[in-house]
């Protein structure tokens, strides 16, 4: 079955006993029990529910993973991957990657002596010389969040069997309508649902893939005991927001394409993230494992421009948290998704003050191009 038809009858597809086409919601805490030991598969919710669940396959089969879980966020299934791990080991995280994910190692699992080392993933000899008997894991990003740096997934999946350490992917700027790191070699596959799968800003929500059944039982057990599962509800709205993700991702990429160049040819510009560009230093990689280039854009204000009349000159591009929902949505990361992460380092990787990163949205790309021209004059 194509990407396509699977987005919509994935997993478990509608609700054999009614013939409903659409998996119920299942809002319960617990369920009836036939006798001791014998019950019709579910317990309790946190245990597992029938909604999750079918959210659960459906991701699984997208990912082309052996079992998928839901969480209460993104950062609520990085921190089920992170949990895996045991005091003195090390993870190898890509140097740019989400505020969010640095923040959550770096003030709590490093209270529980679990340490990282900040790495250009997309330097193979550097990753590899990175290596010590104390790492057990690879984290990646790719494209980084904010900076679209392209790390290969492959070479890092093998060099990481080679040195018997996991891979861990997170997929959210690609989904898996882009890009499947499990095909790739990853262990380990992560999403914040809440942005291009849910599509819509009105859930938060985090996914998980595994590329096996040992890891499958450890995850269900973290996610089981630790309890930061989805609700159902959510979950429903989720596989509802899954179902479009194709018709949406396609009107992303067209829509992201026409604002970079734009971007690109506007004088007021210093630099540019864009993998789609064949300047930058990823294109070839990035087109090599995923089918299309997604819908972030990174830029760099010229000097002199007023970045507070930038973003106060928009009047259709909403500031504020978050990315991937139908309306576009534009945010500064030194002040906003990476300020947890220290000014030394956020200069040091090029998370400079002027940087702005952009979601295009699905809006009319005239529109888009019109507001961001007028906010940029009104800035000058």
């Amino acid at each position: 079955m194509k990407i396509e038809s699977l987005l919509i009858h994935g997993g478990i597809d509608g609700d054999e006993k009614t013939g409903a086409v659409s998996v119920p919601i299942y809002q319960t805490s617990t369920y009836k029990q036939e006798a001791l030991g014998k019950n019709s598969g579910y317990e309790y919710s946190r245990t597992g529910n029938p909604t999750r669940e079918a959210l659960e396959k459906l991701i699984a089969d997208l990912e082309g993973g052996y079992r998928g879980f839901a969480f209460a966020s993104g950062l609520a299934a990085i921190s089920a991957a992170l949990m895996l791990f045991k005091s003195g080991d090390k993870i190898i995280v890509s140097s740019n990657v989400y505020g969010g994910t640095f923040r959550v190692i770096d003030k709590i699992f490093k209270n529980f002596n679990l340490n990282y080392k900040l790495v250009d993933t997309s330097d193979l000899k550097k990753v590899e010389e990175s290596i010590t008997e104390d790492v057990k894991a690879i984290f990646i990003e790719t494209p980084t969040n904010p900076l679209m740096t392209i790390t290969d997934i492959s070479k890092i999946s093998e060099i990481a069997k080679k040195n018997k350490v996991l891979t861990i992917v997170d997929n959210t700027f690609m989904t898996p309508y882009l890009q499947k790191p499990i095909k790739l070699g990853a262990d380990i596959v992560l999403h914040s649902a809440t942005k291009y799968l849910g599509g819509h800003s009105d859930l938060i929500a985090g996914l998980l893939v595994v590329n096996n059944e040992e890891l499958g039982e450890r995850i269900h057990f973290i996610q089981n005991s630790t309890g930061g599962i989805l609700n159902p509800f959510d979950s429903w709205l989720l596989i509802r927001g899954i179902k479009t993700l194709s018709v949406r991702m396609d009107r992303h990429n067209e829509n992201a394409e026409y604002v970079a160049n734009f971007l690109q040819e506007n004088s007021l510009i210093d630099k540019i993230y864009y993998p789609g560009f064949p300047t930058h230093p990823g294109y070839q990689l990035h087109k090599s494992q995923a089918s299309g280039y997604g819908a972030i854009i990174s830029f760099v204000l010229k000097e002199g421009i007023d970045i507070n009349k930038f973003f106060k000159g928009l009047k259709l591009i909403t500031l504020g948290e978050s990315l991937g929902g139908v309306e576009s949505l534009i945010s500064h990361p030194a002040t906003m998704t990476h300020a947890a992460v220290p000014y030394e380092i956020r200069q040091k990787i090029g998370i400079v003050d002027n940087l702005i990163r952009l979601s295009v949205g699905l809006e009319n790309k005239e529109d888009l191009v019109e507001d961001l021209k007028n906010a940029l004059e009104f800035a000058k």
